[in-house]
């Protein structure tokens, strides 16, 4: 168990030491539920109020906060308590799963892949022809690697990730569980006697770029043509939906259960909140934000916020909100 003393602890956060403690800190809690040996932290000052009647002996602390520590407890004060915190979470971090042999027996490699330096590769996993595994990439147990597909180094795919033949993906990423890389898009039209639908085939790939992370359950699919690709940096929360040709920047952000139709553009940072769905073809351009729930029917501006169903712009749709509740009134 990591064990941590207030001063150590501000030496790490490079903060400001209010008060003092005798207790040393071994785990990290919320405000109210904190125990003695927990660390907590107040990142906004409506929790502020809580924190005389909490348990914790040390709190990190926003500086424009003003706050006494109180007897045998401590603030740290640093500039962004939430991104402090997230330095101490690594401090705490529990270890990953240990693999007792670096390619497991039951582990299918095909003989043509090229396998880099430290690679674990865990039980029932599947890597096909001519795939290549950078440095330190690591497989756990029941993930699938087809065809031609390139990896590159330190990426983590968790279980039963399946990446479909001719997906590049680059250094660093992570794959939670049951991530799908790859899959064919969605595309059908009429046949031509009325008599059911005709698939389209999609024979592009997707391309996914260096520290990439996807959450569980979140599917990015290959293009028609070309490239579905998603930029460095982004990061995807769980249950989300790429679709086909979309273009994704760098350090974009999309929350649980968004998606993206096909062939929508997304800038650099650009937000996408929870739940909240982008029609085909659309552009969305740097630094934009779109709102949790909203349908996005048209282009957004770069650096607008877009809110509501279909989204305008966020100001606009606060003012309708008001009328209606005017109008029920």
């Amino acid at each position: 168990m990591n064990s941590f003393t207030a001063q150590q602890i501000c030496d790490a956060l490079n903060g400001t030491m209010l008060g003092s403690t005798s207790q040393e800190i071994t785990g990290i809690e919320e405000i109210t539920k904190a125990k003695p040996n927990d660390l907590t932290f107040i990142g906004n000052r409506k929790y502020a109020k809580l924190w005389a009647n909490s348990k914790a002996s040390i709190a990190i602390v926003n500086d424009n906060i003003d706050l006494e520590p109180g007897d045998n407890r401590v603030l740290i004060q640093v500039k962004n308590a939430d991104l402090a915190m997230a330095n101490m979470l690594e401090a705490f971090l529990p270890p990953t799963p240990v693999f007792e042999t670096d390619i497991h027996p039951t582990a299918v490699v095909h003989e043509t892949a090229i396998i880099g330096d430290g690679v674990q590769i865990g039980a029932h996993c599947y890597v096909g022809k001519n795939v290549t595994l950078g440095d330190g990439v690591v497989l756990y147990h029941n993930v699938s690697v087809f065809d031609d597909s390139t990896i590159g180094p330190q990426t983590v795919a968790w279980s039963g990730t399946v990446i479909r033949e001719r997906s590049q993906i680059g250094a660093q990423c992570i794959f939670h569980n049951n991530v799908s890389i790859g899959a064919d898009g969605f595309g059908y039209r009429p046949a031509d006697d009325g008599r059911g639908l005709v698939k389209i085939p999609h024979i592009g790939n997707v391309v996914i770029g260096n520290g990439v992370e996807i959450g569980a359950n979140s599917c990015v699919d290959r293009a028609k043509f070309n490239s579905t690709i998603i930029g460095d940096g982004c990061k995807i929360d769980n249950l989300v939906q790429i679709a086909h040709n979309c273009v994704m920047g760098r350090s974009c952000i999309m929350a649980g259960h968004s998606g993206l139709a096909g062939s929508v553009t997304l800038g650099d940072g650009v937000v996408i909140g929870g739940s909240a769905s982008i029609k085909d073809h659309t552009v969305i351009e740097s630094g934009a934000t779109v709102g949790a729930g909203s349908g996005v029917m048209n282009h957004v501006k770069a650096g607008q916020t877009v809110l509501g169903y279909p989204a305008v712009e966020s100001r606009e749709m606060l003012k309708q909100w008001v009328a209606l509740r005017k109008l029920a009134k």
